[in-house]
């Protein structure tokens, strides 16, 4: 969790300048400020560099996210869509250096996204975060669930009768996959999520190779003559699915939760915090750039919003690459959990003469509905692609890149030299323009994708 009933020792509170107003407007944060969670900050925190990059690449380089990609590429046509892939992986790097540059800015250590951006804009920036950190940390568990399900179903496919049939529908492994992240959720924090975490990370990897390896098994087994690299649909249909290709991409790379992992890196906590973040964005870009290129080579403009569906031999790496995303999968959902289990805890604060039961029956029963509610929409509504747009461009594009320019261009340290001091305020203020405007058209993208879906598929539908 990221909340306790203590104070670690590392953490100084600072009084912000504020009228009364907004001193209770902003009371909420100031609480929040004085616990912080278990796996610390500054002196506090345990983990190393190595820690940190588990932690980011297990929340950003997940199967859920790049194995859309191919089909973004697809929606987008070859140079739009590698031009919005390269631009996506930079301005996402240097928004999680800015991020983390900031975590101390003004002598305090800010402990949750939501404090960082308070000490920032001041409290209504509190709220901002709180308000999309949720959006995309649900989204996110909904999709990466619907993504997790269906690749145990295809493993069980397999193993039963060839792939003609069975008895259990995807709605049945969602629900194993939401039972066994129900046990995960008694974890107390991130830090506490390590190994788990460096599992998930080897996962990553694994599923990057053996998806990347069949996808160019496959591509060279098709008829190339019958693959098409055009965009599909009438002008309107190709409009909607750029914008909703857009919220795809915002997807993957989506981290609202930089400073909560940084809360968690021992000193020099910058020097490690950079370090982990760069090896864990090495590994994404030599992921998800090959794994977009060689999915959307393979299968043009067929390609399927999941890739692993659009692969067919040989059957035993399909598989094992379906496992692997599984494995990585399930660290992922629990980073993505932890900001709401943080506002739970935060009112169990104020209740007096809490016994360790009471509290571990308090975690287990706010665990508990928030997996109820997550794994029955997961169910209800499996259209995987639709909710990792409409994620990326509510949740992620706010968090992830306007915000952080925003940031930047407030506190950041800029050069003395005013020709670079210029471009770089020019290049800041063009990012957080650029993607105010991606966001709501990837929204209205994904918001149509959806209904469209909802026409053609009924509710608790078996993909």
């Amino acid at each position: 969790m990221f909340l306790t009933s203590e104070v670690h020792r590392g953490v100084k509170l600072k009084t912000l300048d504020m009228s009364p107003a907004e001193d209770q407007a902003g009371e909420a944060g100031m609480e929040e400020a004085k616990a912080v969670v278990g796996a610390g900050a500054g002196e506090g925190g345990k983990g190393t560099w190595r820690h940190a990059a588990f932690h980011v690449a297990t929340t950003i380089a997940t199967p859920a996210a790049y194995a859309p990609l191919p089909f973004a590429l697809a929606s987008l046509g070859w140079p739009l869509g590698v031009c919005s892939l390269v631009i996506g992986t930079l301005v996402a790097w240097c928004s999680s250096l800015v991020i983390a540059s900031l975590w101390q800015w003004n002598g305090e250590k800010h402990t949750s996204y939501r404090l960082l951006a308070k000490s920032i804009f001041g409290p209504w920036a509190y709220w901002y975060v709180s308000f999309f950190q949720q959006v995309a940390s649900v989204g996110n568990n909904i999709a990466i669930q619907i993504a997790a399900g269906s690749s145990l179903k295809a493993v069980y496919k397999h193993y039963y009768a060839g792939g003609e049939g069975g008895t259990m529908k995807l709605q049945h492994f969602i629900l194993v996959f939401g039972a066994f992240e129900l046990f995960l959720s008694q974890l107390p924090d991130i830090h506490s999520l390590r190994w788990v975490n460096a599992t998930c990370t080897a996962s990553t990897i694994g599923f990057a190779g053996t998806a990347i390896g069949v996808t160019l098994y496959d591509g060279y087994q098709v008829d190339r003559k019958e693959v098409g690299y055009g965009v599909q649909g009438s002008t309107a249909t190709k409009i909607f699915r750029a914008f909703n290709a857009l919220g795809t991409i915002a997807f993957s790379f989506g981290d609202a939760m930089l400073p909560e992992i940084q809360s968690t890196v021992r000193e020099p906590v910058r020097r490690n915090m950079y370090t982990g973040t760069s090896a864990a964005y090495m590994l994404i870009v030599m992921s998800y750039w090959t794994l977009s290129f060689s999915g959307y080579r393979a299968f043009g403009s067929g390609v399927q919003p999941y890739i692993l569906s659009s692969l067919t031999v040989p059957t035993w790496a399909i598989i094992m690459a379906n496992l692997f995303a599984v494995i990585q999968i399930t660290g992922c959902f629990q980073i993505y959990c932890r900001p709401t289990y943080a506002h739970f805890e935060e009112l169990l604060q104020g209740r007096k003469n809490t016994t360790r039961y009471k509290a571990w029956l308090w975690r287990f029963m706010y665990t508990s509905a928030y997996m109820g509610v997550i794994t029955l929409v997961s169910a209800a509504m499996p259209f995987f692609g639709d909710f990792v747009s409409i994620c990326g461009a509510v949740g992620f594009t706010p968090l992830d890149f306007v915000l952080p320019a925003l940031a930047f261009l407030k506190v950041g340290t800029l050069p003395q030299n005013l020709g670079t001091r210029c471009a770089l305020k020019t290049l800041a203020s063009t990012v957080a323009v650029l993607f105010s405007v991606v966001g709501p058209l990837a929204c209205i993208g994904a918001i149509r994708a959806i209904a469209l879906d909802v026409r053609t598929y009924k509710f608790f539908h078996d993909m």
